[in-house]
């Protein structure tokens, strides 16, 4: 039987691997590699440099072109579930032709393999379609969320509320469904508008070029918006996220009784 790991590997500091991906790696006989192309070869040297100081030789490289995305499409769900199919068959194609029985393959993933990754979900379709079979193990990793609240020293979760995680788009179709809101994938800073909120923000976070800022939305947003900006076309791509905290109202005594202290 052939044998898959995904391993997260942190948001972008080498210091993110854990103790368990970095055995998981030295464990690896071939290594995938899905490119996204020149704008982010970056992402992909990252990961050989992961993989040249932990992996043990001889190991094996493997590599496929990951597919477009139609990213101006209307019916979002519909472009991504197609994309997500067509890297599917890229990645049936390696493991097939790639990996033998016996051996261990790995797909390198930023972040957490459970936080907003299509990789899970991409081996479950290949899985369904019986052309190959393999086994999966899956090594946690430090997200960008958990990178997120530690640069800027704030707790996730606040005693007795929750803590809401969503995407861009989510946040400006519903808006804020809770008091704290982690948002991820957010092209078009969603933020805008929701100045009750206090925001943490940063971008290439565990990073050389990461970039924090916090604030109350309507203080900060404007020059997170001008950051964001001038990031990305600098660089050619982006990955940013943030914690949206609403701010507290003034305290009003509670009708017929004094006010509890706190």
């Amino acid at each position: 039987m052939k044998r898959l790991l995904v391993i997260g590997i942190g948001a972008g500091d080498p210091d993110h691997l854990t103790l368990q991906a970095v055995k998981a790696i030295a464990a690896t006989d071939v290594f995938f590699v899905v490119d996204k192309g020149e704008v982010k070869h970056e992402l992909v040297q990252l990961r050989l440099d992961f993989i040249a100081e932990h992996g043990r030789k001889p190991y094996r490289i493997a590599e496929a072109r990951d597919p477009e995305r139609d990213r101006d499409s209307p019916a979002y769900t519909a472009a991504v579930e197609d994309w997500r199919s067509r890297r599917a068959l890229a990645c049936e194609a390696l493991i097939r032709d790639e990996l033998a029985d016996g051996e261990t393959g790995a797909f390198l993933v930023w972040g957490d393999p459970a936080v907003y990754d299509s990789t899970l979900a991409i081996l479950d379709e290949i899985l369904q379609r019986g052309n190959v079979a393999f086994d999966v193990e899956v090594v946690p990793g430090i997200s960008s969320v958990a990178a997120l609240t530690a640069r800027h020293r704030v707790g996730l979760t606040q005693v007795g509320r929750p803590t809401h995680l969503t995407t861009g788009r989510r946040l400006a179709e519903h808006g804020p469904t809770a008091d704290d809101v982690v948002v991820m994938l957010d092209a078009h800073c969603s933020f805008a508008g929701l100045d009750d909120f206090h925001i943490y923000w940063g971008a290439y976070l565990g990073t050389p070029d990461e970039i924090l800022v916090s604030g109350p939305v309507s203080e900060v947003g404007d020059r997170i918006r001008e950051l964001r900006a001038e990031a990305r076309a600098r660089k050619g791509w982006i990955m940013d996220t943030y914690l949206l905290r609403r701010t507290p109202g003034p305290f009003t005594k509670p009708a017929g009784g004094a006010g509890r202290a706190g």
